[in-house]
């Protein structure tokens, strides 16, 4: 007789506690690779963009050696009936350096110390004065009692020794002007112990270009104070020597 044998029945697999965990680290180590990726993607600095900018050019132009103090800014001092008024050029200041001497000493420098000295001396003996640049706005009509341009002559002349004086050679007061480039030479060469240069006198003393636009009725002249080479010495490092003898010159023709 047929015997009926159920089957065995197969146990279940179940995943024990220890599998799931191992399961777990698994997918969490996979998603933890994952955000670390993306997070440093996310939070890469961005970059910007590098702007070059170009080294600025090489300087080819020498320092100028022109004055950089100007005086052209000081408006004139009204004018005094009682006392007499002198203008004072202070030659090339405010626009170049003038005679160069190989060392660096400028002409507009010894030009300019002796100018201020100038003007200081003639204040305290009651002259009412200005100091004025080189091409100074100032001078166009300048109306005064006397002007006198103060300059320096070449470093580049070995044996030259001495000073000069000239006024306009188309004078509109020429006796005026005489007497004025005569009161310069003797007051001048007194105090100095320069001989006169004479020889020296240019067109660009005779025609300076301030003779034409100052008034025609204000006297005017031009002294070179001598050779910044063979007359250093004095033009350099003694300049109130030099200012008492133009002062000087000034109060003799003012009749002072």
């Amino acid at each position: 007789m047929y015997s009926y044998r159920p089957k065995p029945v197969q146990p279940i697999r179940q995943t024990t506690p220890h599998g799931q965990r191992t399961m777990f680290s698994l997918v969490f180590m996979v998603l933890s690779i994952m955000g670390i990726l993306m997070g440093f993607r996310l939070f890469e600095p961005e970059v910007q963009p590098v702007i070059k900018i170009a080294p600025p050019p090489p300087t080819t132009t020498a320092p100028s050696l022109a004055p950089t103090v100007s005086v052209a800014d000081n408006p004139l001092p009204t004018r005094d009936p009682f006392r007499p008024l002198v203008g004072v050029v202070a030659g090339h200041q405010g626009y170049d350096p003038g005679a160069v001497c190989p060392d660096g000493l400028t002409e507009a420098d010894v030009n300019y110390r002796t100018a201020q000295e100038v003007v200081d001396l003639l204040e305290r003996r009651g002259v009412q004065s200005v100091l004025l640049d080189e091409f100074d706005d100032r001078l166009d009509g300048f109306l005064a009692d006397a002007l006198i341009s103060i300059h320096a002559d070449s470093c580049m002349v070995p044996g030259a020794s001495g000073f000069k004086v000239a006024r306009a050679t188309d004078s509109a007061i020429p006796d005026a002007e005489d007497r004025l480039v005569a009161c310069l030479y003797q007051e001048y060469g007194d105090y100095t112990g320069l001989p006169e240069h004479l020889s020296s006198v240019t067109d660009n003393m005779t025609k300076y270009h301030a003779f034409r636009e100052i008034d025609r009725m204000t006297p005017g002249a031009i002294i070179e104070l001598g050779f910044l080479l063979d007359d250093r010495d004095l033009l350099e490092n003694k300049p109130k020597i030099l200012a008492r003898g133009v002062a000087a010159g000034i109060l003799c023709f003012l009749g002072k």
